[in-house]
């Protein structure tokens, strides 16, 4: 049973600030222990990796091919061959996005993705498809905001060579059924790429059982640092795909011959991770995927779910002056809720609640075309939550709305 009073006692910003943080969507505050494993990598291991022999050296690779054994065990992947860190969700999008776009995709090609992406999932396929000649394909939401599957369906065909969807939508919460959409990709042979930034954080994630090819997420949603994600991909595809990057680490050897200079690449992931990485990033996240890994994943999933429904239940109570956006049943969304105060701008709501001291979101949270599309022209708030929030912050923001919006 998760305990988030007991959890509380591991934060630190918790304890030193007198804030209501629902802004977790956009990242997460971070456990001592988090913060201790990231002090203690640059007091006793600090190196760069892969590249001595002495002691230093040789611990800080150990540590670094730890965490990407740990992150693979989370995931459920084969083995860390088929995890590769970045900086965030946005850089492994945009690997996937250049690698495939570069060496698979064509004029009569296209790519099937959705309205309710978020930017890093959308406009990386947008840029490309001008560049390379292959047509773009938008599925939307229905009334309830869910993915229209039907038009999913619809829009594949034998020219589908990817289809780009994200596992949770950061503005609707409503998760989409990925093992669905993954016999879908299959069925016409396109390759299925998933932003998972708003579900690994969130709920047990399997990847061998959701057939996903490729699969994002970042750190600091998940309690790790800024500046490290992840980057999921069957073996089979990294070792037949080229690199993205190219230079130090990525390389085997670079030999001069006859003139030329020819490269081999190096051995999964380390072939698609070139130059200096982020050591202490990879370092804290394993650290991170620990901390969640003693909760439970399930146990996290359960006790959000039982914050996503007291939410939803609390707004609805506002009646009329408040209007909550995305699925109404909380078996399919996750602990989010973007809505608007009606006559009041996003901005000015999210400011009024700042003076009570309860941090949430304001604007269009880098999905303007799907706000664009459910005629929302000025973006929204959104009050998001984690497993350190309580019914009890929940009560207290829900009487601060109310009091904004009876001013509204």
């Amino acid at each position: 049973m998760l305990d988030p009073e007991k959890i509380r006692e591991d934060f630190p910003i918790l304890k030193e600030r007198r804030i209501v943080y629902f802004d977790n969507a956009a990242t997460t505050q971070k456990p001592r222990q988090v913060i201790e494993a990231v002090k203690r990598f640059y007091e006793r291991h600090n190196a760069n990796i892969h590249r001595g022999l002495h002691d230093l050296s040789q611990e800080a690779s150990e540590l670094y091919e730890e965490a990407h054994r740990v992150v693979a065990r989370f995931i459920g992947a084969r083995d860390m061959s088929e995890v590769v860190f970045t900086r965030n969700t946005t850089e492994s999008l945009n690997l996937v996005a250049y690698t495939l776009a570069l060496s698979r995709l064509g004029p009569g090609d296209n790519v099937v993705t959705t309205i309710m992406e978020h930017h890093s999932g959308m406009l990386p396929w947008i840029y490309l498809s001008r560049l390379r000649g292959f047509e773009v394909r938008l599925v939307k939401v229905t009334g309830d905001g869910e993915l229209d599957y039907g038009m999913l369906e619809e829009l594949v065909d034998n020219r589908t060579r990817v289809m780009a969807v994200t596992h949770v939508s950061n503005m609707l919460g409503t998760v989409n059924d990925v093992r669905r959409i993954a016999r879908v990709a299959h069925s016409v042979g396109a390759y299925l790429v998933v932003d998972a930034a708003q579900s690994a954080p969130h709920m047990k994630l399997n990847v061998r059982e959701m057939d996903v090819d490729f699969l994002a997420f970042s750190g600091h949603k998940m309690l790790g640092p800024t500046g490290i994600g992840v980057l999921y991909a069957k073996r089979e595809h990294l070792e037949e795909l080229p690199p993205f990057l190219y230079g130090g680490d990525m390389v085997r050897a670079v030999h001069y011959v006859e003139g030329r200079v020819e490269a081999k690449w190096n051995e999964l992931p380390w072939k698609y991770e070139a130059g200096t990485p982020n050591i202490v990033g990879g370092v804290g996240l394993m650290e991170a995927v620990r901390y969640l890994e003693r909760i439970g994943m399930e146990n996290i999933e359960q006790y959000e779910r039982r914050l996503t429904t007291y939410l939803l239940k609390r707004l609805e109570e506002l009646g009329d002056r408040i209007e909550v956006y995305g699925p109404r049943d909380p078996s399919r969304r996750t602990a989010l809720a973007a809505f608007n105060v009606r006559g009041m701008d996003p901005h000015a709501v999210a400011a009024a609640l700042n003076a009570y001291g309860i941090a949430v979101r304001s604007g269009y949270h880098c999905t303007q075309p799907l706000h664009e599309y459910l005629g929302i022209k000025k973006g929204s708030a959104r009050a998001s939550l984690y497993i350190y929030n309580t019914v009890e912050e929940i009560d207290y923001f829900i009487e601060a709305l109310s009091s904004i919006a009876s001013k509204s």
